[in-house]
């Protein structure tokens, strides 16, 4: 028996039907409310609403549960590889050894950029931020690519999808070259996808960058971790521009701008600003943890807790392993990775942290990992952006595969000023 909500208005009595999702998820859909009763709901920052019906990821934040179409991402992390995800996620299912092959092969193909394209780089000053760049120049990349624009083509997506998950590693390698006023370095067909990206970054035109496969690993990770997840700003964001029918590359570069923000993709630069402060201060860690504890100190712990997670983030468990083994292999001796292992081990005993179910997040290992291995800290959200470009394709397909699909068109309650009339400038008060 379906179940309903009932809501009484002014005297009406209404049955909402109630929707329950695959894992037992509840809504109560709204839908039709304001053409039967005239009333929206006011839901400030989205927290209660349920914007969209999707099939790509599911995230129990009380029981720390992440799964990409079903499968826990602790299954993935230890089995699969950064791109077999991107194409579960985009297409539903695991791919056969022929989808695979054809899906990489689709990877190679576009992971130049065309070649005008390098005149764009040129027109960035060198201390334009990555993000800037990155966002510009996805967009710019559509124009040359004719069949991206009009109505969506469904035909045509998957060479689509391929080139923009591709390139946009590429373009993230030459902002970055751009930046320290570096020759840009070509990829290789020869080498996978995280390897490329790599070697992209730190080649030199006569000397290739050593591939260590726990580095290549390490970094495949946290693409893999950052796939998706689920409605979060930047993917809602996405999906908000795909709704008018925008391609591809235009909505994927507003999920760009919208993963920028400080408090969405930033946080992993945050947490080494932190430890950059905490270590210029003195400090080796100790008195930061005590300041944390007081609120009045203005000292935030960033790295640890989560919104969505009410317990320890799925992801910090697994990339942890991933960070103590990098920090064993590279054996590096950088005084901010000893505070970040201070603040760590002190706060998983603190009871303080502890009750408060302040653990590490993904955040803290991730940007403790792309600086032992020698990302520079402006390029830690593009990074993430690479990581995340499969799940903003995925909420894009699903946009696309839409029979029902309508523009997104969120209402408001407004709180201005009731009718009014035009005032002639010279008849206007100077105060107000």
């Amino acid at each position: 028996m379906s179940k309903i909500a009932i809501l009484e208005l002014d005297g009406q009595r209404y049955e909402l039907p109630v929707v329950v999702g695959t894992e037992n998820e509840r809504a109560v859909d709204i839908s039709d409310l304001r053409a039967k009763t005239g009333y929206i709901t006011l839901d400030d920052g989205y927290g209660n609403t349920g914007s969209c019906s999707s099939a790509v990821t599911f995230i129990d934040g009380e029981q720390g549960i992440l799964r990409y179409r079903g499968i826990p991402i602790e299954e993935l992390a230890e089995k699969s590889t950064f791109i077999e995800t991107a194409y579960l996620l985009i297409y539903g299912h695991l791919p056969t050894h022929g989808e695979l092959r054809r899906f990489s092969d689709l990877l190679t193909q576009n992971e130049n950029i065309h070649e005008d394209m390098k005149h764009h780089f040129e027109g960035f000053p060198p201390n334009a931020h990555p993000m800037a760049i990155l966002s510009a120049m996805i967009n710019a990349s559509s124009c040359f690519y004719p069949g991206l624009m009009g109505a969506a083509n469904k035909s045509r997506f998957d060479i689509h999808a391929a080139r923009l998950i591709s390139q946009v590693r590429t373009i993230a390698a030459f902002a970055y070259r751009k930046s320290r006023g570096l020759p840009v370095i070509y990829p290789k067909p020869v080498y996978k996808y995280t390897a490329n990206f790599l070697h992209m970054m730190f080649s030199d035109v006569y000397q290739e960058y050593e591939l260590k496969p726990e580095v290549v690993r390490a970094l495949d990770l946290i693409f893999l971790l950052h796939a998706d997840h689920e409605q979060n700003c930047s993917t809602s964001t996405v999906r908000m521009v795909a709704s008018s029918q925008a391609n591809l590359f235009a909505s994927a570069a507003a999920g760009v701008c919208a993963l920028w923000g400080p408090l969405h993709g930033g946080a992993n630069q945050a947490v080494i600003e932190m430890l950059q402060s905490i270590h210029n201060s003195g400090d080796d860690g100790s008195r930061f943890i005590t300041q944390a504890k007081d609120k009045n100190s203005g000292k935030r712990l960033m790295g640890f807790g989560h919104r969505v997670y009410k317990n320890y983030d799925p992801r910090a468990k697994i990339i942890k392993k991933a960070c103590d083994a990098i920090l064993n292999l590279l054996n590096i001796s950088d005084p901010l990775l000893d505070i970040a292992k201070k603040l760590e081990e002190t706060a998983l005993r603190d009871p303080y942290f502890i009750e408060r179910k302040l653990y590490p997040n993904v955040d803290f290992y991730s940007g403790i990992i792309m600086r032992a291995i020698g990302i520079p800290i402006e390029m830690f959200t593009v990074i993430f952006a690479i990581g995340r470009m499969p799940g903003w394709i995925a909420n894009f397909k699903e946009i696309l595969d839409d029979p029902k699909s309508r523009i997104y068109r969120p209402r408001q309650i407004y709180v201005g000023p009731t009718l009014n009339s035009y005032i002639p400038i010279d008849q206007r008060s100077a105060t107000r």
